[in-house]
């Protein structure tokens, strides 16, 4: 059982460094995530971790780069939109279909983490994670193929598997569910208000007047294991 702080990335005392990884994890999901890369090398695939534990912090500094125009926005449909020609409420509405409400990121748990097959990643060239990049033709193919033959026999599953409205798919994202189901149940509407509201993340206000229809939406709707 996570507690409140570590529910909403303000303490990190249940994840661990894991260098051979190159990331912070829980210490639950360390033994399970090296076991898949291990039999993922059996089969060609070089499954890298690019993106684990993420704490409060940076989740509100990714929120407030979008909010402010520094860091690019995109619509359901992944065109690039102008930050300048979007009311505050379209602006978060865009963040948070690429990018979790600070205080409900999954990876706050150290449960949930991003993945790419490094052997497919040509010297020079700039990763980037887009469902294209997935689908048949692009280099993690083979990747997202083998995810969805093996990763259930690891405990993990993809909670971004399909569009169900709120957060876009994202082939990329795994969940370690030993971990993350009762992780979710924790996270409360309550729970994730107080971390919002003592947060220092642009358009708290707002957010924080629409929480209760945000919620379902953005933290609540998944895909099951």
């Amino acid at each position: 059982m996570l507690n409140a702080l570590e529910l909403t990335g303000r303490a990190r005392t249940h994840v661990r460094e894991c260098a051979e990884l190159g990331c912070s994890l829980h210490d639950a999901a360390l033994a399970p995530l090296l076991a898949m890369r291990a039999a993922s090398r059996l089969d060609g695939i070089e499954l890298s971790v690019v993106s684990a534990y993420r704490d409060l912090g940076r989740q509100v500094a990714i929120w407030n780069a979008k909010f402010r125009g520094e860091r690019q926005l995109r619509d359901r449909g992944g065109r690039v939109l102008e930050r300048a020609a979007l009311a505050d409420q379209e602006a978060i509405d865009a963040i948070l279909a690429w990018s979790a409400l600070p205080g409900a990121s999954r990876h706050h748990w150290g449960s949930d983490f991003d993945v790419i097959d490094r052997a497919r990643v040509r010297a020079g060239a700039r990763i980037e994670l887009v469902s294209e990049q997935f689908a048949p033709g692009g280099p993690f193919a083979e990747l997202a193929a083998w995810l969805d033959a093996n990763a259930a026999r690891f405990g993990f599953f993809r909670p971004y598997a399909t569009d169900r409205g709120g957060i876009h798919p994202e082939p990329w994202h795994l969940s370690y569910a030993a971990i993350a189901v009762p992780a979710l149940a924790q996270l409360s509407l309550a729970v994730l208000a107080e971390a919002v509201a003592a947060s220092s993340m642009d358009a708290r206000d707002q957010v924080l007047t629409r929480l209760a229809e945000l919620y379902p939406r953005y933290v609540i709707s998944i895909d099951s294991p």
